[in-house]
């Protein structure tokens, strides 16, 4: 992707995370790194105004803003169901345009995010009872994002 293409957009990297897992460590240091390299980056904490509606904000910098979306996996990240409908718009984008997807698995495997195993199968039998039309697409999803190359890192702590 050129240079140019991405500077035309308002933000260079969307970042998609489950918020109680890392939002004040890892995705927290990535997102503080990535903006001090000079690297727009939309955070939903970050960006959003008071008053604007989030899902139709996100929604937007998927969609039209941003040229690359960076998904950090985590151990709880499928027990969101907000995670879960980003993550299959995020991959419908990335079939319509050149939008670049890359998982970061943190603290998980990407085995368990592809078999849908540990914590991830965990949160898919409770999916399963609420939200049945939805269960196959957000597997799917999670199939397709574990065979992209991205990185594997684990906690530290």
């Amino acid at each position: 992707m050129a240079m140019s293409e991405i500077s035309r957009c308002s933000y260079h990297v969307f970042l998609s995370f489950r918020g109680e897992d890392t939002r004040k460590s890892f995705t927290d240091h990535l997102y503080t790194a990535l903006v001090h390299l000079g690297i727009q980056t939309f955070r939903d904490d970050e960006v959003i105004e008071r008053g604007n509606n989030i899902k139709d904000e996100i929604e937007k910098a998927i969609l039209h803003h941003s040229k690359i979306s960076i998904v950090v996996f985590s151990k709880n990240y499928a027990a969101s169901t907000w995670c879960l409908n980003e993550l299959v718009m995020i991959l419908e984008h990335k079939k319509s345009s050149k939008h670049i997807v890359l998982p970061v698995f943190y603290d998980v495997d990407p085995s368990q995010v592809k078999n849908q195993t540990e914590s991830y199968a965990e949160a898919f039998t409770q999916h399963e009872q609420n939200f049945e039309s939805m269960v196959q697409r957000w597997r799917n999803a999670l199939k397709e994002v574990a065979d992209i190359g991205g990185m594997v890192l684990q906690d530290r702590n």
